[in-house]
């Protein structure tokens, strides 16, 4: 890691030695200068984290080189340092932007403490401007996060299927509220045509025949009320993205013309006859398990294998709980956007009910969670009195998957008593820092029975220090 460097400015060498051997020891790099404009040149050059500045110094005095500093807005905090202090000159280095102002003879501490609290303000201010940056920056409406290893998985498709023609499809599947369609959108977004339109079709909204005129288009005349040409969506689509969200719900009749379309790369509107040609790629999704719609007549195996050349199965938030703390900053920035608050932070008790909580409407219902919370919340951070009170309320058996090890009842009992029993030792010394006192305590149980649980499992609370 890089050192962070000090700079100090006093033409007094005895000075320079003492501020070196002070800091160098706690890994700094200190950079001197004897005068005030060579201190100027230094700060260019070396580009230091602090600056202790003398006021006496021959050339350029350290409150002309602290102007120069204020006028070419520069950031860096300078302690200035005198052996001659006056009201006068202190009030002067505040007014110039010091920030702070210590007289000789030095003392040690004194200077590491102010030099400390000097660059823990940087660091802040540094966290503040990132913070301000990005709840600045525009957050898109379609972006697909996710940092677990099934997300980046899926990345590595997406970005294969990009790399395709428009001929190739691709059939997204997973439970209701896992992104299917942000899925759909980042495969438009990342490939060649991202130009072109994102048609998306929910196949449950509209009655067949309704759909049939929104997919294929009309001309006038094709039925009572159609008084003039409409274009479908698959010929607005162009060479974009066609997106068929929910295609387990469409009828058999509308399955087995999409199925042509598919094969022919073509379709004609409803009462006409001239084949258009479809430029698009086809992107269809679904909750449902389409094999058992096969089985059970409701949907076409033709059609599936024809829709099945790029299948994405995506998981349930409750599979990559590692994301839900990556997607709670996504949405907290968000909302705080969208509705004109300062929510950009969380609690930890927050947090952990989020990151406890099974989720069965998945990202979906996280979104609607945060979305609620920050609507609510008067303060900066978001707490747990302002989300849903539903997410209080789960199911402790719904949250614990218990490995059965054995057939046999007997083992698997012991197994698991014992699984528990190690994981509830080691979550309780984590807990309390390896204090075996205070970890009993709060278990409600004998110091010596935690340490007998201990030995059992040859577990060692000096790994928990």
């Amino acid at each position: 890691m890089k050192k962070k460097k000090i700079l100090v400015a006093d033409d007094d060498k005895n000075i320079q030695f003492a501020f070196r051997k002070t800091f160098e020891k706690d890994g700094f790099e200190v950079v001197s200068a004897a005068d005030g404009q060579e201190a100027l040149e230094k700060l260019e050059a070396e580009q230091p984290a602090l600056i202790f500045m003398d006021v006496s110094m021959p050339r350029t005095s350290g409150l002309e080189a602290l102007e120069v500093m204020k006028e070419k807005g520069v950031n860096v905090p300078v302690i200035v340092i005198t052996g001659y202090g006056t009201m006068q000159t202190a009030v002067k280095a505040v007014q110039l932007g010091a920030y702070e102002y210590l007289t000789k003879p030095l003392d040690v501490e004194q200077v590491k403490v102010v030099a400390r609290r000097a660059l823990e303000m940087v660091s802040l201010r540094a966290e503040v401007e990132d913070l301000r940056a990005r709840l600045t920056q525009p957050v898109r409406d379609h972006e697909l996060v996710g940092n677990a290893p099934e997300m980046h998985e899926i990345y590595k498709v997406i970005g294969t299927i990009t790399t395709t023609p428009n001929e190739t499809n691709v059939l997204i599947t997973g439970e209701s509220g896992t992104g299917k369609e942000l899925v759909a959108r980042a495969i438009h977004n990342s490939g060649p045509n991202t130009a072109e339109p994102f048609v998306a079709i929910n196949c449950t909204v509209l009655p067949e025949n309704l759909l049939e005129s929104e997919l294929f288009g009309h001309e006038r005349g094709a039925f009572t009320g159609a008084d003039r040409r409409k274009l479908g969506k698959f010929e607005v689509a162009r060479q974009g993205t066609i997106y068929l969200d929910e295609i387990g719900d469409m009828s058999h009749n509308l399955q087995k013309k999409l199925l042509r379309v598919l094969q022919e790369r073509s379709f004609e509107r409803l009462g006409g006859n001239d084949a258009i040609r479809v430029q698009a790629r086809f992107v269809a999704s679904t909750n449902k398990d389409l094999q058992v719609e096969i089985r059970h007549g409701h949907f076409r195996e033709d059609l599936f294998f024809r829709l099945n050349v790029f299948n994405i199965i995506l998981p349930p938030l409750r599979q990559r709980s590692s994301d839900i703390a990556l997607l709670v900053q996504h949405f907290l920035q968000k909302y705080s956007q969208r509705l004109h608050k300062n929510t950009c932070n969380i609690s930890e008790a927050a947090l952990k009910l989020l990151q406890n909580y099974p989720f069965p409407g998945n990202v979906r219902e996280l979104e609607n969670a945060i979305e609620h919370g920050v609507a609510i919340e008067k303060g900066d951070v978001l707490t747990s009195a302002s989300l849903p009170s539903n997410l209080n309320q789960v199911d402790p058996l719904a949250t614990i998957d218990i490995p059965i090890p054995s057939p046999i009842l007997q083992v698997a009992r012991r197994d698991v008593i014992e699984a528990f029993e190690k994981k509830f030792v080691i979550e309780r010394l984590q807990a309390h820092q390896g204090n075996v006192t205070a970890a009993a305590k709060e278990a409600e149980i004998e110091r010596q029975s935690l340490q007998r649980l201990m030995k059992k499992y040859g577990i060692n609370s000096n790994d928990y220090r």
